[in-house]
């Protein structure tokens, strides 16, 4: 009986982070309902067991609207809907990224790629430009850590693409 209460109260209180969030997401015409609230963590929990993770405390769901509120590609009709697809793309990379890259630097990452590369496609965020980024990251990539996740689009915009071959190649030049 104490650990329901307990799972209950830690439900309670990620709620009341997103709703608190609303603080902030107005300004950009964004603003969570209660129900759009409840949504986003029970999709959140489906999530986390699909891709086998756990969180502890807040969670990771503030940090992804905090991140992208900003976001000219978001309004409010798909607001709720855009939060829980990015959540799923945000734990599925830190598992193909195999934990390598911080929360912070892969958010940073995801909302460049999204605003700059993906102009707010999310398939062409999940399917190629983080894709592309974790075989990199798998590759022994590193150059992200100097930037905190910043800057890393640029790497990306040629039309080319990350390609594992040439990564190779280069790094066989040094050697």
């Amino acid at each position: 009986m104490s650990q329901d209460w307990m799972i209950l109260l830690q439900k309670q209180n990620q709620l009341g982070k997103l709703i608190e969030t609303n603080r902030t997401t107005q300004q950009y015409g964004l603003t969570l309902s209660e129900e759009d609230a409840q949504l986003i963590l029970k999709e959140c929990g489906n999530s986390l067991r699909e891709q086998k993770r756990v969180e502890f405390g807040e969670g990771i769901t503030p940090k992804i609207i905090y991140e992208f509120c900003d976001s000219e590609y978001i309004d409010q009709n798909d607001y709720a809907d855009t939060i829980i697809r990015l959540q799923e793309i945000f734990y599925l990379y830190k598992n193909e990224m195999q934990d390598e890259i911080t929360d912070d630097e892969l958010l940073h990452l995801m909302k460049e790629q999204f605003e700059k590369v993906c102009f707010g496609d999310l398939d062409y965020l999940e399917g190629s430009c983080l894709s592309d980024f974790a075989k990199a990251i798998r590759a022994g990539y590193g150059e992200y850590k100097s930037t905190d996740g910043y800057g890393e689009y640029s790497r990306f915009q040629d039309g080319r693409g990350w390609n594992y071959e040439w990564y190779l190649e280069a790094l066989k030049e040094l050697f």
